[in-house]
């Protein structure tokens, strides 16, 4: 662990301008985003799109956390869309108060594709690492995933 604020602090300045230099290459968005913008997504719809694909139907409320807007945004981010044919809202069937949102057969052909891509430039991009300092990056990866699932428990 860190000891000192300060350190810490100096730390997270210098991992935020390497993601920042790392950001500049394009190496991960480019490919991706120009799908993501031939489809007229905006970036709260793609991070909805892939929160869904990934976590299954999820209640507006905790869809909105996730995207990190407020539930009034998320509403209209969710209307739009279930427009396009990409969502659906369902009732929880155990309370049927809860909305929840659902990919629409469209909507997991779509989350596929894009999640596909995702991968594949993940793929090139850890191929610039060695095997080892792939590794080193996971056990540091899975390190912050406990911490921080022990922090959150321990916040609520």
């Amino acid at each position: 662990m860190i000891d000192s604020a300060d350190e810490c602090e100096a730390q997270a300045n210098r991992l935020a301008e390497a993601l920042a230099t790392l950001g500049r290459h394009n190496s991960l968005r480019d490919p991706f985003m120009a799908k993501v913008e031939a489809r007229g997504m905006t970036p709260s719809q793609l991070h909805s799109l892939m929160w869904i694909g990934h976590d299954r139907a999820l209640s507006m409320k905790v869809l909105a956390q996730r995207v990190g807007v407020t539930e009034k945004t998320i509403t209209g981010v969710v209307d739009r869309m279930e427009r396009d044919g990409l969502v659906q809202r369902v009732r929880e069937p155990s309370d049927r108060r809860v909305v929840l949102v659902e990919l629409t057969g469209e909507g997991k052909k779509t989350y596929r594709e894009l999640d596909r891509s995702i991968r594949g430039q993940l793929t090139t991009f850890l191929g610039m690492l060695d095997p080892e300092e792939r590794e080193a990056l996971f056990t540091i990866l899975d390190k912050l995933i406990e911490r921080a699932s022990v922090a959150a428990a321990e916040a609520s």
